[in-house]
């Protein structure tokens, strides 16, 4: 039987961004989990403009072949672990952006977050990204990964180091994510 597909989605857009060293080391700790068939996707990457659909995303008529990929990906994905950064005490606009390209893409689906920032840990960013998530049908875990202080969890080449009880997090949450994933599949069968 296959795994459910985890989409791991960078949020940070910017030059100079820490994302993908975070996002590197919780997909490693997905793959170790061993429950997911564990999927990267880098909002840099997929370089959506601001929203420039013509039709509302609940009617699936899109136009644009950016849109046509981006609702490939998250239809394809079972569960979604969202990596943010805390940008003004929420999270950033690409990724609210992406979120908002899609709708019925979303529905009946587990998520997991990963957030960094200074002394909050990005927690600010994770409770406005949650009340999104759940308009749009999407089960945010209430177990998730906050890392504080990022920069001094960053080697010379900018990997990011863990510690025992980030880790820890991590297998909570992605144990979590686990059992909604498995819980909500009859809801998504349905959903297709």
């Amino acid at each position: 039987m296959a795994k459910p597909v985890l989409r791991i989605v960078i949020g940070s857009t910017r030059p100079g961004r820490i994302g993908p060293s975070v996002a590197t080391w919780i997909a490693e700790r997905a793959r170790e989990h061993g429950g997911f068939d564990v999927q990267v996707t880098d909002l840099a990457e997929l370089n959506l403009p601001l929203y420039d659909e013509p039709n509302h995303p609940r009617l699936r008529q899109y136009v644009n072949q950016h849109t046509k990929d981006w609702s490939a990906l998250a239809g394809a994905s079972d569960a979604f672990i969202f990596v943010t950064p805390e940008y003004n005490h929420g999270f950033n606009a690409a990724l609210k952006n992406a979120i908002d390209y899609l709708y019925h893409e979303w529905h009946h689906k587990a998520a997991g977050i990963v957030s960094y920032g200074g002394v909050s840990a990005g927690t600010r960013a994770t409770q406005m990204l949650k009340q999104v998530l759940t308009a749009l049908k999407v089960m945010p875990v209430p177990e998730a990964v906050n890392i504080p202080f990022v920069f001094q969890h960053l080697d010379e080449d900018k990997r990011f180091k863990s510690t025992e009880l980030i880790d820890a997090s991590a297998v909570a949450m992605l144990d979590e994510l686990q059992r909604w994933t498995e819980s909500l599949a009859t809801l998504r069968a349905k959903n297709k």
